[in-house]
């Protein structure tokens, strides 16, 4: 209704910004979808509005807008209405108490083991909180939070991130999403957001669970209403990787005006994470190894705290991501996505014991297909960039896809792949496991590690077998350092000079292994300047 007011302004009252300000809102709700992104750019990029103009544009604009304008590069944040104020009579203890009613309502039968295991050690961890706030003790028991015995947090603070990760394994479930949203899970994640702003690793599992929830667009709706826009809107233009990079994922999966792909959880977008005019031509993708991460893997060498002050101008330049921050610089038409998945060096660090049967290789790469195949990977010309045993990874993915005449797409727009320190025949270290305490259970994909495995030989033979018949480019690195891993325990592999951890983070932009890493996926991609 408020935007009926255009056709009353007067061209002689009418302030000329407050003009333009109603023109473009209009312009929002255009039938014409580029006419709607234009708006939404100009609205963006305007900074004569004043306060009252824009909470006059917040509370008018549309959903669709109000998802468009938290995408563009540093936007203004009084575009967006706060979220709603929280109750006045809410404390810690009723917030953990709403987790586990919330966890309690959700279905349980006929999901997956982890995600049944999850919500019973959630469920049994809670009661015991609030069992010793009433005045019993402090009690974990069994396979209970392990990170129980730390006391850098309170308790109770301990208890709600335990219950989160169990609601960010129920979101990852198609049908418990509409559950959640159903009882109030939008509304008590957002007080829990609101209340635990000191805490980012809290933060970020709240988040994690709106992306999951926006993969639903029947529930995008409800998460607007419920102010999350705003929150993500901030945490976008967050200093820190983990922050950010969620952020844009939730944005993404929720603007389908401009996405259509949807980006399942661990598939992050390091670029571009907002919307953008320039023409992606390519995709490269970044696949960590054991103990690895989306975003620790790929960050830049730490440097020696001892250095001395000549090195100042290069710490000033550090990166939580080179990907993130040179790739993109260089090759602003390539979207950039990092994946992530659970690796354990044991089974003592498993937190689900029906985990191993889905920590091979074989089901890690049907998963990762699954999942990229829904972020659009193999629609356009791709570079695979991976370090230790996410090489392994990709060599399977590709073997299965050549299988699959549903990913056909995906073999033939490979180009290239660069295998950072890949153990493409094994390592010593899966035998060494069974003979330290470090690694008293092997886990499976250090199983899969073992030097001679039959199934690495045959997955390397038939690889090779692939990359003749597609003619792919590859770049393999290896390290000439040792890297130690734990106590009674080195790997070694020759080429170059660096440790395994760090043959895959550049120490500055000018460095051999960043340049050369640039150089092939330009070459891999015909040659050309991706810019």
């Amino acid at each position: 209704m408020a935007l009926k007011r255009l056709g009353h302004l007067s061209h002689l009252d009418a302030d000329p910004h407050e003009c333009a300000l109603w023109v473009l809102l209009k312009k929002t709700c255009s039938a014409d979808r580029a006419v709607r992104q234009q708006a939404v750019q100009e609205l963006a990029q305007n900074h004569h509005w004043q306060d009252y103009q824009y909470q006059t544009a917040a509370q008018v604009i549309d959903q669709r807008t109000a998802v468009a304008l938290a995408r563009i590069p540093n936007v203004d944040l009084r575009f967006f209405l706060p979220p709603p104020p929280l109750p006045h009579s809410e404390d810690d203890i009723s917030i953990e108490d709403g987790l586990r009613q919330l966890l309690a309502s959700l279905p349980q039968s006929e999901v997956d083991q982890c995600v049944q295991y999850f919500t019973s050690l959630a469920l049994r961890e809670s009661s015991q909180s609030l069992a010793s706030q009433r005045g019993g003790l402090w009690c974990f028991g069994g396979n209970g939070l392990p990170y129980a015995q730390s006391l850098t947090s309170t308790p109770s603070e301990k208890v709600e991130t335990f219950c989160l990760q169990a609601l960010v394994q129920h979101s990852k479930v198609h049908s418990h999403c509409d559950h959640i949203v159903a009882n109030g899970g939008l509304q008590l994640l957002q007080r829990v957001y609101q209340l635990r702003r000191d805490s980012p690793k809290i933060q970020c599992n709240i988040v994690r669970i709106i992306g999951n929830l926006a993969l639903n667009e029947r529930l995008h709706t409800a998460i607007v209403q419920s102010g999350w826009v705003s929150v993500l809107a901030e945490m976008i233009q967050s200093p820190y990787i983990m922050q950010a990079s969620l952020a844009a994922r939730a944005l993404a999966n929720l603007d389908r005006e401009a996405v259509r792909q949807k980006y399942q959880d661990g598939v992050y977008i390091l670029h571009p994470q907002c919307r953008t005019k320039q023409p992606i031509k390519a995709d490269v993708l970044f696949v960590h190894g054991l103990l690895g991460a989306a975003f620790k893997t790929w960050r830049q060498k730490d440097l020696d705290e001892t250095e001395d002050d000549k090195v100042e101008g290069v710490r000033e330049d550090y990166t939580e991501c080179w990907p993130k921050s040179w790739l993109a610089a260089d090759c602003p038409n390539l979207r950039i996505l990092s994946v992530e998945y659970d690796t354990h060096l044991s089974d003592w660090k498993a937190k689900c014991p029906a985990e191993n049967q889905r920590k091979s290789l074989a089901y890690r790469s049907q998963e990762l297909l699954r999942k990229l195949k829904d972020a659009g990977v193999g629609e356009r010309p791709v570079v695979w960039v991976a370090h230790s045993m996410g090489g392994l990874l990709v060599k399977k993915m590709l073997l299965d896809a050549s299988k699959d005449p549903d990913l056909s797409p995906l073999i033939k727009n490979t180009k290239g792949i660069l295998f950072y320190s890949v153990p493409h025949h094994g390592t010593f270290m899966a035998g060494y496991s069974v003979n330290v305490r470090y690694l008293l259970f092997p886990s499976i994909e250090v199983k899969e590690l073992c030097r001679d495995s039959p199934a690495l030989r045959d997955l390397n033979e038939n690889f090779l077998n692939i990359t003749k018949e597609q003619e792919f480019k590859v770049l393999s690195f290896a390290e000439t350092l040792p890297t130690s891993i734990g106590p009674m325990l080195k790997m070694l592999h020759p080429d170059v000079d660096v440790d395994h951890l760090n043959i895959c983070k550049p120490e500055k932009k000018d460095s051999f292994l960043y340049k050369r890493t640039l150089q092939f996926i330009q070459d891999a991609l015909g040659g050309q300047r991706i810019k």
